[in-house]
């Protein structure tokens, strides 16, 4: 069986075993949580009922991604400015989709 869930303003399409990368979640290494908000969920062709369904994921590691770099510039003004970002991150191993 799989869902769609929504998690930080993005979506994910899950099943159980899979593992995801979202944004930060509130929580320590082998906690387990719930994933509230399902959009659709299903078993092959087939859409199953999303308000009965549940998903529940274990947090694997808070970390970071990788630097995003953020360079402005402006022509014949002499202005340049470098700057670096890591979103935290939070993976996730999803374990069922009930």
């Amino acid at each position: 069986m799989f869902a769609i869930v929504r998690t930080g303003g993005k979506q994910y399409r899950v099943a159980a075993g899979d593992k995801i990368a979202v944004e930060k979640l509130a929580g320590e290494a082998g906690d387990t949580i719930t994933l509230g908000d399902i959009l659709l969920a299903g078993e092959g062709d087939t859409v199953a009922d999303a308000s009965a369904i549940t998903v529940s994921a274990e947090i694997i590691a808070q970390a970071k991604s990788e630097k995003v770099i953020v360079f402005k510039k402006r022509r014949r003004h002499n202005y340049r400015r470098k700057n670096g970002h890591r979103q935290q991150l939070t993976l996730l191993r999803i374990l069922s989709v009930a």
